[in-house]
This record gives C-alpha cells, structure tokens and sequence, in this order.
C-alpha cells in the first residue's frame, strides 16, 4: 500500500525534506503534526493527536530517558506549537497499568478508568503544565517512536458502515487491524495494545466509528503511513461514487445567490433570536456546492434524524441536528419560520428526552437544548456557537459529517452512534471537566458590536476597545482600506480563531472591515446584509463618524455646510439606527445604540454655527430614539470635546489656524503630532481636569454604555470632555 509523492490524489503530500531534516526531535513532531492538520481531510479541527518517543536528559539525573511528547488536550494539531504538547516519562506511563489493575474498581466506562487520568500528571516531565490528551494511553502503548491518531472523513466513513469490518479487510487487505467503538481511554488503549503486539505486520487499527491510529520508527514514515491509509480508503469511496444519486439524487433545488442571501438576511436574525432563549449565539452560514447537494437531498431528513458518528463531531454539532422540512420554490419566508420555530420546540422536547433517558447518577446538568446545526433545503447548513470561532468549528464539524455520510452511504449503508454512546461522550464528566477548565467568557463575548468610523481616530480605538473585552467587532467604514486596517489589527491580536468553514463573509473571523457610506441608505442596507451574514445577526452599534466645516465668508458655501453638516451628523444617524433597528426587532434580543455627538451641542459660541447646531439636533435625535427603540434597545449619546489626537476633524490647517486664533507660538515646519500636542494642552488648560481628551478616553466610555452596566440608561448624553462648565446642564 506504498504511495509515491505524485501518487496522492485525496489528501496533499506536504512533507519537505529540506525543511524537516534541520529540526529537532520535538519540531519535527510539531512539523509533522501541522502539514497533518493542514490538510482538512486527514482530521477536523481540534481532532485527531499525533507523538512522538523522544530521548531526552532528565534534569535531576542527568540521565537520557524516554519521554513521551503527545498532542494535549483541547489542542489543534494545525495550529500547533511545542507548548501544546505535553511531555512524559514513558517509563512511569509504563507502570501505570499496574496501578490501574490494583483498582478496586475498573473496566470499560468505570470509575477507575476515569481515575487514571489524574495519573498522567505524576508522569510529567520538566514540570511541563500542558493536560495530556484523554488518548495519551494509546499513544504511550503503542511501542513505535511515532503514531498518528486521526479522524479522516474516508476512514471515518468506513468506519460509519453497518459493515465497517468486512470493509477494513476489503479495503486495507490485512494491514489494518478493526478495533469496534470504545470511547477512549486506558481499556481502549489495552485493546490497541493487545492487537499490535498480536499482529507484527499490519501499519494500523481502524477505530470503529471513530478514525485510525498508525505508527512507524520514523517520523516521515508515520506520516506517510497515515496519507496512505486515508488514500486507500477515499480511493474505494471515489470508485463507488454514485455522482447524482448521491444521497438518492437532488428534492429540491438550490435558490440562487441572490435570492439565497435576501431570505437568510431576513431569517437569521429571527433564528438567531428564537435560539438565545438562555445565552446568544452567533452563526456561520455555508452554502456551498458540497452543502446543498447534501440539504437538497432525498436523504437529507433521514440521515440527519440518525446524527453523526465521530465522537469530535457531536460534541460540536450534538446528537442530530435540526432539519427544516423547506421547500425555496414553494415556501414563503413566513412558512420557514413557522417551520423553525415549531421545529424548535419539538428539538427541545427530544433532547431533553434524550438526556433523561440516558443520563447516568454522575451526569453534569442538561445543557442548552437548543440545536447547534439548522439544515435547509436550497439554502445550506448554519452552525452556531458561543463566538464565531466556535460557529466555524460546529459548522465545519458538520461539513465533515456530510462526507462521512456520504462516503458510507456510496459504499455499504451509514451507520451512527447508538444514543447511549454519544451520550457518554457528550455528558461524559472528563469532557465536562474540561469545558469548567475553560476561562469564564469576557464581557462582551457573545456579542455582534458595529463600530461606525472604525478607520481612524475615536471609532478605530473604540473597535480596539470593545475587541479587548472579546467581541465581534465589524470595523465600518467610508474607506474601506482604513476599515481593513483596523480590522487587520484586532485579527494581529485576537487571531482569527480556529474552524475552516463558512461560505463567503461567513468565513470571517471575529473582526472584519467593511466599506459604507453612511448617507446612502442602501450602503447601509448592505453593512446590515454583511453583518447578519457574518455572524447571524447585531447587538450593539456605535456611531462616531462625523464632520466638522468651518464656515467662510461665501454664503453659498455656508448652506451647503449646514446640508453637509446636518446630513453626516444628524440623519445619517437616523438612517443608522433605523436599518439596525430592524434587525434588532426580527432578533428579538436586547441591543444598545450610542450615537456621537458633542459638547459643543450645549455651548453658544462663534465660528462653528452649523457643526455645533447639527450636534444640538444630534442630542436631541437620541432621546427620541430611545423613545421609538424601547424596549428593546437603548439609546445614548457620546459627547466628545476637543479630541485632537488621532482626529479627521483637526487636520493640519485646522490645528495651525486654531493655534493661530488662540495665539499659541508654532512654526510652519513643525511636525503634525507636535502641533497636534500644543493644541490639546492648550484645550485641556480650558477644562476643569486640566488633562487633554483622547481617543482612549471617548472608547472607555462608548464600551461603557454598550457593556450592559448602563442597561438602565437610555435617552442620556454622557460628556468626555475634561470638565467643561460652560457644557454642564442648565
């Protein structure tokens, strides 16, 4: 079953001689375990674990020992680095089973099964803090220096027959071992154990359900190994396709793209409502060719009722997901809501029968009932999770369900887990460990934040902001190359989370720069298109585009500064607001909405007679959508004052004609920034605080009335501007 390089057509051959041979020991693992990952078709994300048998200089002995490096738990092996595997003394790890048959109480699913995992800790090497894999055993028994445990979608499909046996003799001819399901642990390892010391020559064991483990004495070698097995299989699949008779041929038909989007514009939001009933969530929407063969199909309904197989998928996308019975060509977008949301509640009431009828005396609670996988005929799957990074995971968990599925349906008959099984994993206590292990979601984790003037100054250290406390931070824009760049930073920061799916914008991650013009109302239709796309929906908007003109002595010109002016400033809030406003409506979910105004909107003064009266009417603009918003939303006001650091309204000529007003020495060739600083120490000696107004300043407080501990307040306009007295209220 030896494949040359060239010889690879279902998985890519990554594996470069110049770059491996250079690397030590443990980097030749975590190369190996990255082009592994790469690929998504050799293991899904966060699936699958790879080591490798190192010797290594003990630091209290001196001595060169043995240490196991494996994968830890909860990591990825595409997005790997040292730090995520864990290192252990393969000797002690050795005289583990003889704790382990001492125990009072032990077996398959036992108490003292689950014990042994605290063991692993007293087998670590150099006080490495990395939690070892629930598949450490396995890795540690299997005496080869290298083994590769994957979840491919062809392995996994073979192993998802209701004949997976009889297959891994017709499809591998003896070189792989059949080991049926058994949730991982130390009795599956003893089982993996007994079968490679009883057969010498096969290169791996088809785990049923599951995936496959192979080995080899070489780190290139084992990887080749693994490539070769999954080759196999996906070469038997290809050779049975049933092309358009897959999943017994196309029910319906796909709706175009345009007609795709218009619909999930309208019904994710309201999906997205019906699903928080106890916590948000946002989604990830893929509409692909690969998807919609599947939604379309004949036996779409009938093999989503029956759930998925690999124990990684259903922790994601739990036991089944939700299948709409919709029909694009006949149905009304009413009709899909109707459909969903009945099916909803009938989802509820099954899953909570599922859990009382298989949970056990050590069961953690029920968890949400809610469905993390909505199916729709002609319009695709949508995943949801706790944060975009996790809606990608379910969803791509998912795509890898689909092949599965049909891989096995094109070579025998698709098989999954019995509930009791994928009960036991998905309420299995080591997992819900795992999950209370996970630091507590920040304060704005759950949330859809648009940031309007995102580009530069105020809006740019306000998406900054917002992003520190975990949200979704959609960077809006006139310039879309600014909106880029500030989405380009958070990403530099954050990351961009893990998950490969989602079609399109879908494929975002949590920040994304888009371009719109706030005066048109079908750019900002469109913004609210993206968005809901993106991420399935809206919660908080925050508005700090605005412009400033100074009036001249041609009256002409001054009328068209007040348009100007009252434009931007004021109506443009209004168009705003009144787009979001139907998002947060089909939602359903309470949402906040501060607009940017000024102080200058309560203090009379020359020199900026539109400006100061567009941000009066700014002021007032706000009360009256808190009025049309509430319930649902509150409204506030953001009232800046001489923010001249990072400022589009304080341009060079700006500052220099205002330094020139005021009297303040400056010479033509200094630098912007130092004549930026002369101008805000001179307005920050105005103010009672006597300290100059920044960006930072604005975003703190724009955080503060999104963050929900103002959630009683609305109709208010919160000043930042150092103490001006002339602005207090009268």
């Amino acid at each position: 079953m030896k494949y040359l390089k060239d010889d690879f057509r279902h998985v890519n051959y990554l594996w470069n001689d110049v770059v491996a041979e250079p690397l030590k020991s443990v980097e030749s693992l975590v190369y190996r375990s990255n082009i592994l990952g790469a690929d998504q078709r050799i293991t899904n994300t966060g699936g699958g674990n790879t080591s490798a048998k190192i010797m290594e200089t003990d630091p209290l002995t001196g001595e060169q020992v043995e240490v196991l490096w494996v994968k830890g738990s909860g990591g990825d092996i595409r997005t790997a680095k040292k730090e995520n595997f864990s290192s252990l003394y393969q000797g002690k790890l050795d005289a583990l089973d003889g704790v382990y048959q001492n125990f009072p109480i032990k077996g398959y699913k036992s108490a003292g099964e689950d014990d042994m995992i605290a063991m692993y800790k007293h087998c670590t090497f150099c006080l490495n803090p990395r939690t070892p894999s629930i598949d450490t055993p396995l890795h540690s028994m299997i005496s080869d220096k290298h083994v590769d445990h994957l979840h491919p979608n062809s392995v996994i499909a073979v192993a998802s027959c209701k004949d997976q046996e009889a297959l891994t003799e017709t499809i591998w001819g003896g070189q792989l071992a059949y080991l049926p399901w058994m949730r991982p642990g130390w009795e599956a390892a003893l089982e993996c154990e007994k079968i490679y010391n009883e057969n010498p020559d096969i290169i791996g064991i088809l785990l049923g359900q599951h995936g496959h483990t192979s080995w080899d004495s070489d780190s290139k070698g084992c990887y080749e190994k693994s490539l070769s097995v999954i080759e196999k299989a996906a070469r038997y699949i290809e050779e049975h396709d049933k092309g358009e008779m897959t999943f017994g041929g196309a029910r319906v038909e796909s709706l175009s793209e345009e007609d795709s989007t218009a619909l999930l514009r309208q019904f994710l939001p309201v999906a997205r409502g019906l699903l928080s009933n106890k916590v948000k969530y946002i989604a990830t929407v893929q509409t692909d060719e690969t998807a919609l063969r599947f939604v379309n199909s004949v036996d779409a309904q009938r093999l989503a009722k029956l759930g998925t197989s690999c124990p990684d998928h259903f922790l994601r996308t739990k036991i089944q997901p939700l299948f709409v019975d919709f029909d694009p060509t006949k149905d009304a977008l009413e009709t899909l809501i109707e459909k969903f949301e009945a099916g909803m509640v009938q989802y509820r009431i099954d899953y909570k029968a599922y859990y009382d009828a298989c949970k056990n005396e050590n069961s953690p609670a029920m968890r949400d009932p809610s469905p993390t996988i909505i199916l729709i005929p002609g319009v695709g799957v949508i995943g949801w999770g706790k944060n975009k990074s996790e809606s990608r995971v379910t969803t791509e968990f998912y795509n890898c369900a689909i092949e599965v599925m049909r891989g096995a349906e094109a070579i025998s008959e698709y098989t999954a887990l019995p509930a009791q099984e994928a009960f036991d994993i998905e309420y299995w206590p080591l997992e819900e460990a795992k999950l209370q292990r996970m630091p507590a979601e920040k304060t704005l984790a759950r949330n859809v934040v648009v940031v309007v003037g995102a580009g530069d100054g105020i809006g740019k250290r306000t998406a900054h902001r917002v992003a520190k406390e975990g949200a979704h931070v959609v960077c809006a824009d006139l310039r879309l190359d600014a909106a880029n760049k500030t989405a380009a930073e958070l990403t530099e920061i954050y990351g961009d989370g893990i998950g490969v799916s989602g079609s399109g914008i879908s494929g975002c991650g949590p920040a994304i720069g888009i371009e719109v013009d706030i005066t048109n109302r079908d750019s900002v239709k469109d913004l609210f298109t993206k968005v809901t796309l993106a991420y399935g929906g809206i919660d908080n908007v925050i508005v700090t585009a605005g412009v400033f003109l100074a009036p001249g002595q041609d009256e002409a010109k001054n009328d068209q500064m007040f348009d100007i002016c009252f434009g931007v400033n004021v109506k443009d809030g209004y168009i705003v607001a009144s787009e979001a406003e139907k998002v947060w409506a089909a939602q359903g979910l309470k949402g906040s909405l501060v607009l940017t105004t000024s102080v200058n909107a309560a203090v009379s003064k020359r020199g900026s007679l539109a400006y100061d009266t567009s941000k009066a009417a700014a002021n007032h603009l706000v009360r009256e959508l808190a009025i049309e918003l509430a319930p649902l939303v509150n409204v506030n006001g953001l009232a800046p004052a001489t923010v001249v650091e990072g400022s589009t309204m304080f341009p060079r000529d700006r500052v220099m004609s205002s330094l020139a007003k005021y009297d303040i020495a400056f010479s033509d060739e200094e630098e912007t920034s130092s004549l930026r600083t002369k101008l805000a120490e001179f307005y920050a000696h105005r103010t009672l605080m006597k300290q100059p107004i920044t960006p930072a300043d604005q975003a703190e407080a724009a955080y503060l009335l999104i963050s929900g501990q103002l959630s009683k307040t609305t109709g208010q306009i919160l000043s930042v501007d150092g103490g001006l007295h002339e602005a207090f209220l009268r």
